[in-house]
Order: structure tokens, then C-alpha cells, then sequence
């Protein structure tokens, strides 16, 4: 079990980290995207920020609950943004963004049932 855990962290992590560069750098695809949603460009610049949190989260054993949940949020608007806008092929990727928001739902998903019996703790959270 600790190995599929780590196998789904690092899948996560690696997929939303490996983005970034072209959210921060405002590559064309990128830029594309985010104009397309009408959010460019703070709209791509959050959802690189909450990637990275979300990614930090899911690394740390303490917060991967929390770091998957954000997860699971984020490639839920990802994966909805491509169905309701943007298509599920963009800029002739043959849909590899669409597949990887898939991939990161899935490792994410998991991880937050991995990871259930730590929801009545996260929700007696006080802050």
C-alpha cells in the first residue's frame, strides 16, 4: 500500500509541477488556454499557485489529504474547462492536457480515499 501511495503522490506532484513552467513562463499554449476562459492572466497564474500548493501538500505525508483535495478541485475545473470550452484536443496536443488532468483526478481521488480515515480529524481542524 505505501508503494501505490508514493506511485500516486509522485504522479500528482509531477504532472502539476511539470506545468508550471509553461503557467509562469506565459507560454502560447498557456496564454492560449487562459484567454480562451477570459482569465488571462492572473487566472493562469492562480491555478499555477494553487498547483504548487496543491503538489507541496500532496508530498507531505501530514497534508496529502488536504494537497489531494485541492487536486481533485483543480482537475475538476481543468477537465471541465476543457469539456465546456477549450475541447478536449487544444492547440493540436492530440488532448495530452485533457489526459493528464484525468491522470492527476485519478491519483488525487485516490489518495483522498486512501486517506478518508483522516476526514473527521481534518474537518475537527480548528483555525
Amino acid at each position: 500500500m505505501k508503494v501505490l501511495t508514493l506511485i500516486l503522490k509522485l504522479t500528482a506532484a509531477a504532472i502539476m509541477l511539470q506545468t508550471l513552467f509553461f503557467k509562469f513562463s506565459g507560454s502560447e499554449e498557456s496564454v492560449f488556454i487562459f484567454s480562451k476562459l477570459g482569465v488571462e492572466p492572473w487566472g493562469r497564474i492562480a491555478a499555477g499557485i494553487s498547483e504548487l500548493i496543491a503538489s507541496i501538500l500532496i508530498l507531505i505525508p501530514r497534508t496529502t489529504l488536504i494537497g489531494a483535495l485541492m487536486g481533485v478541485g483543480i482537475m475538476l475545473g481543468a477537465i471541465a474547462s476543457h469539456i465546456g470550452v477549450l475541447g478536449i484536443v487544444v492547440m493540436n496536443d492530440g488532448g495530452q492536457l485533457f489526459i493528464y488532468a484525468l491522470l492527476v483526478l485519478v491519483a488525487c481521488a485516490s489518495l483522498v480515499y486512501l486517506n478518508s480515515n483522516k476526514i473527521p480529524q481534518l474537518l475537527k481542524l480548528k483555525i
